[in-house]
């Protein structure tokens, strides 16, 4: 794992050339979508031809994939590729994804229209308030000024008629895992360097061409695939709202401001082991590989 153009596929790809019988995992929560390969940086057809790659290229942009879906797409790979006497190497940056894998969270299921019910009541301490008498526990793990998660828990307890503090011990709770997480970091003004760098080249690939080929006719994509970096900030240089030079700008701040948050979310797991490079992410390859070889034929492992 580690923050977005960090290197960390390019990294599991050179692992799984030193060593036999390795097919990655992706988890990614964009790299599902059909479609949007450049944009997300999804391996090349070579690379995936070299390295079996699962849970890429599974989902249609034009439709949400809810999170158990997700669950269930990586639990099928491991057990392809285990029943194959494979090892599995997991990569990705996408911190609920990553946890929702190694906790195997019970991922409290949607209610949308109790969840409009709810937003149409626009005091929030109106909201904490009912939300301490329904799910005590859950309110006092929330701000009471944190209007999003209010909802969300209110949405969950009133919807599933169970307390949303019953799903599983929460994000906060960082219990043994059997995936060893190992993350690599680069000294923060390398990763944003790489960040711009990689948004030249995306261009240079046909970036807007394919989000382009994406949106013609008018299509919208879906909630949960819009959300993909860089092409909201496309979208808005073909609707003629910026230029082109303006929207890359644009994305890149943004993702470096992802990047930020990614670093505060791995941050706070102990069982992450980082890997501090100086430039060049296969800096680390030797680290790896040693941890790899030191960890049993049957570990499913996540870089």
């Amino acid at each position: 794992m580690g923050n977005t153009a960090s290197g960390k596929s390019s990294l599991a790809i050179e692992l799984a050339r030193q060593r036999p019988n390795i097919e990655i995992v992706s988890v990614d929560s964009m790299a599902i979508y059909k479609g949007m390969d450049i944009g997300t940086a999804t391996p090349t057809v070579a690379e995936q031809q070299e390295v079996p790659h699962h849970v890429i290229n599974i989902a249609n942009p034009y439709e949400d994939f809810a999170l158990p879906l997700f669950q269930i797409a990586v639990k099928d790979a491991l057990k392809s590729i285990s029943n194959r006497g494979h090892r599995a190497v997991l990569v990705g940056g996408t911190g609920l994804h990553v946890r929702a894998i190694v906790d195997d969270l019970e991922v409290p299921p949607r209610f949308l229209e109790i969840r409009t019910e709810i937003e149409l009541v626009n005091e929030t301490s109106f909201l904490y308030e009912k939300l301490k008498d329904l799910d005590p526990v859950a309110a006092e793990k929330i701000e009471p000024e944190n209007r999003r998660r209010i909802v969300r828990a209110l949405e969950v307890t009133l919807g599933a008629g169970r307390p949303f503090s019953s799903f599983g011990p929460g994000l906060d709770v960082y219990k043994p895992s059997p995936f060893t997480q190992m993350g690599i970091r680069l000294p923060r003004e390398v990763n944003d360097k790489r960040i711009a760098e990689r948004y030249i080249k995306q261009i240079d690939d046909g970036f807007v061409e394919e989000v382009r080929s994406l949106v013609d006719g008018g299509k919208e994509l879906s909630k949960t695939a819009s959300q993909a970096l860089g092409y909201k900030e496309i979208i808005s240089y073909l609707n003629g709202e910026n230029t082109l030079e303006d929207a890359v700008d644009s994305a890149v701040s943004s993702t470096r401001r992802f990047s930020r948050r990614q670093e505060s979310w791995f941050r706070r797991d102990p069982r992450i082991e980082w890997i501090d490079v100086e430039n060049d992410p296969l800096e680390a390859l030797e680290s790896v590989i040693n941890r790899f070889d030191a960890i049993g034929q049957n570990t499913f492992n996540e870089v």
